[in-house]
Order: C-alpha cells, then sequence, then structure tokens
C-alpha cells in the first residue's frame, strides 16, 4: 500500500457530515469537537465575591449590604460588602482575642511572618497590578513592587525597635532602671485612599510591634484590601491579628473612635475634617492613642521612617536593685 493510500489521521478527519469509516455517520470527533465549542462559548465566568475579613475568616455584612465599586473609568467591577457597626464590634473581638497569642510571640517570629506575607504577596503580582490598574494606579507593578519592599522592611524592624524605642537610664541609686517597648493593644485604621502601598504602609508597622488590629479600607478602591486578606489568610499570620472592613468610613469610623475596647486609632485615611475631629473627642472618653498625620498629601513611595513604628507603642519601666 503507498503512502497516499494509507488511512491515518490526517484522512481520517473527513468532512462535517460525512459517515465514519466505522458506518456510524456523523464523524465522532468532529461531534466532540463542536460540543466543547458549544459548551465553552455557553460558560459562565465564577464572579468573585468582595466580603470581609474577619478573625481569619471572610464573612458578609451581617447587615447583607453591600455597594457596588466602579473603576477609573466608570465600568462596573464588582459588589463589595459595605460594613456595619456590627462587623465592626466583630472585629475587635476578634483582634482582641488574638492579642495576647501574637504580643507574646517572640519579635524574631513576628518578622517571619511579615516576610512570608511578603513573599505571598510576590507570588501574586500580576494579580495586584491588574487590580490597581483598574483603580487608576499608574505603574501598577511598580507599586506592587514597592509594597513587597515594604512589608520586608518593616519585617527587618521586628526585633530591632525594642533597642532604638528602650533605654537602660541612669538613677542615682543602687538599681537598675531599664525602659522597654510593649504593644498598646488593638488599633483601629483608617487606611489611606491608595489601596495598596498605602495599606500595606499602615498596617504593617501596627502589627510587626505586637499590636492587632481593625482595618477600614478605601472606600473608593477596596477589592485590593480584600486581596490583600486572601494573602494574610494563607501567610502563616494568626487570625484576627488584622481585620479589614470595607464600606462607609463615615459610618464605621465613629463607632470604632468610641469602642471602649479599642486602644488607639489611626486616622490616616480620614480626610473629612469634622470627621477626624469628632473621632479624636470619641476616643478620648477612654484615653486612646491618637495618629493623625499632617492634612498634607503623602508620599508613600518615600522612606517610612521609625515614626509609624513607635506610634502605637507603650514604654514599660522597671527598677531593679544592683547585686540581686
Amino acid at each position: 500500500m503507498s503512502k497516499a493510500e494509507r488511512p491515518g489521521r490526517a484522512r481520517a478527519g473527513k468532512q462535517a457530515g460525512a459517515p465514519a469509516a466505522d458506518g456510524t455517520g456523523e464523524d465522532a470527533g468532529n461531534r466532540t469537537g463542536e460540543g466543547e465549542a458549544s459548551r465553552g462559548s455557553a460558560r459562565l465566568a465564577v464572579r468573585k465575591t468582595y466580603k470581609l475579613y474577619i478573625g481569619g475568616a471572610f464573612p458578609r455584612s451581617e447587615s447583607g449590604r453591600s455597594y457596588a465599586v466602579a473603576s477609573s473609568r466608570g465600568d462596573f467591577l464588582a459588589n463589595a460588602s459595605k460594613a456595619s457597626r456590627k462587623d465592626a464590634r466583630d472585629a475587635v473581638t476578634a483582634a482582641r482575642k488574638a492579642f495576647g497569642g501574637w504580643s507574646g510571640a517572640t519579635a524574631y517570629n513576628r518578622g517571619q511572618i511579615l516576610y512570608r506575607v511578603a513573599e505571598m504577596l510576590e507570588g501574586r503580582r500580576a494579580q495586584f497590578a491588574a487590580e490597581l490598574a483598574e483603580t487608576g494606579t499608574r505603574k501598577a507593578g511598580e507599586v506592587v513592587d514597592a509594597a513587597v519592599d515594604r512589608l520586608v522592611w518593616y519585617a527587618g524592624w521586628s526585633d530591632k525597635i525594642a533597642a532604638v524605642a528602650g533605654s537602660s537610664n541612669p538613677v542615682a541609686g543602687p538599681y537598675f532602671n531599664i525602659s522597654s517597648p510593649e504593644p498598646t493593644g488593638v488599633v483601629a485604621v483608617v487606611a489611606p485612599d491608595e489601596p495598596l502601598l498605602g495599606l500595606v504602609s499602615v498596617i504593617a508597622p501596627v502589627i510587626v510591634t505586637g499590636n492587632t488590629c481593625v482595618v477600614i479600607a478605601s472606600e473608593r478602591a477596596p477589592l485590593p484590601s480584600i486581596t490583600l486578606a486572601e494573602v494574610l489568610a494563607t501567610s502563616d499570620l494568626p487570625g484576627g491579628v488584622v481585620n479589614i472592613l470595607t464600606g462607609s468610613v463615615a459610618e464605621i469610623a465613629p463607632w470604632l473612635a468610641a469602642h471602649m475596647d479599642v486602644n488607639a486609632l489611626d486616622l490616616t485615611g480620614v480626610a473629612d475634617e469634622g470627621l477626624a475631629v469628632a473621632c479624636e473627642e470619641a476616643a478620648a472618653e477612654n484615653l486612646k492613642r491618637v495618629f493623625r498625620p499632617a492634612t498634607t498629601a503623602t508620599d508613600w513611595s518615600a522612606d517610612p521612617g521609625t515614626r509609624r513604628l513607635t506610634a502605637f507603642l507603650e514604654t514599660k519601666t522597671v527598677w531593679h536593685p544592683t547585686g540581686v
């Protein structure tokens, strides 16, 4: 038999509708291909549901509310959960529950976990870059790289900040007098409108020093914050150390400012002067530490320094007799 007469694969693929070699009618391979094409064209994509992040889990808002999130071009992107005051209370409860174990961990261990967060963020670089591009962020890939570097930078400070912020004090007597920094407790953070680098820059210094936090994400662009929550959930960070709420800052911030189990308040993302003053007044009820940066625009790519590291630390001073 010549090569031209051999019934190979090239000869078996006949025109649609032609009888197959086994007499079964239409070619089975063509039917399979058409079926797959039909199913492929009719497939509906699985749309991501953006929920809250509380206690290491991803619940919907207890109120059942959500709000539409649009791209910088005005196109619909997704619905994000709209947190209520009950969600804020649940987040504070989760943060308080996690505080003992997290503050009791060694500084080195906290730094290692923060470094792991940076590794996981690096692995999802393309996803974050795409989400940031939708928010109108320029050079989104470079912003993701800067966020990874910021996490590594703060991770390196974990076991060094005590030496910088603490001291051995000279006293007039036979005593050692040592001052050492300790975490404040539960910190409520209003994140800036910069949805990744700014968010990382306010969360990392709070948790690397042993605090836990409840974060109100950017109201305009909350989606990268929930994607960051997915990174945190897979990075060995104990549940409850970071809790992320999406929704209205004006609605949630006053409740966190007045909450008696919140120890400190970061108002970085509060642009409304009246709301900031109201939160400060509410925070005075239980003498919360309040961090309220200058109203001028913050350059999140600049060297952050140690200001945020020390903002939510208390100083414990110990006297100890010498020779004992």
